[in-house]
């Protein structure tokens, strides 16, 4: 090999070092690199919350979802607003014992998707679809059973991320019990207080 190929080699090898080793972006600083890592790891925190508060769904002990609140939470479910976290797990014990929970009727999976997070420092808004998918019978194929919108305000609270407002909006399968205080709200802002 020639010296320019062998220079040529050099000028690569030191590229995807220099790469590998420095910022994720030409010119950020390592503390800006540390910040984004921080951001990412904490998105990812967020989005494992809510698949795990999801995954309560169909079953479980008592108290399982209000671990997942601040003491002074808001919940809103298609217009039901309940505060703090016994009124929360007062709503789910209420829907769960009220006969047409979907874990009443088959298996049921609850499908999280389209995840949009945004943190700031210790805040962070998150926003879901959700999908209810009904398995009814093994040999049967899976119904869509219902779907909608979740929108969060979240706080870090003793290193732990926790929800402070949720608020959910079907889009179909509305249960009856929703139909009095169901708004579409298409174009729902999350609040930041």
């Amino acid at each position: 090999m020639n010296k320019a190929g062998i220079a040529a080699l050099a000028a690569i090898g030191g590229i995807v070092v220099g790469a590998l080793a420095g910022p994720a972006v030409i010119g950020a600083s390592p503390k800006a690199a540390a910040t984004a890592e921080s951001a990412w790891a904490d998105r990812a925190a967020i989005e494992d919350l809510v698949t795990r508060y999801y995954q309560n769904l169909g079953g479980g002990e008592e108290g399982r979802f209000g671990a997942y609140y601040t003491e002074d939470a808001v919940f809103d479910v298609n217009g039901v607003i309940s505060t703090g976290r016994e009124e929360i797990e007062a709503l789910y014990s209420a829907m769960e014992s009220g006969g047409d929970a979907p874990a009443t009727q088959g298996t049921f999976h609850m499908l999280i998707s389209n995840p949009v997070i945004d943190v700031d420092g210790d805040t962070a808004t998150a926003q879901f679809l959700w999908t209810g998918v009904m398995n009814g019978d093994v040999k049967a194929r899976p119904q869509l059973y219902e779907q909608g919108r979740e929108y969060d305000l979240l706080v870090r609270q003793n290193g732990k991320w926790l929800i402070k407002k949720r608020t959910v909006i079907a889009d179909s399968g509305l249960p009856e019990r929703f139909a009095a205080t169901y708004q579409p709200r298409k174009d729902y802002v999350i609040p930041k207080d």
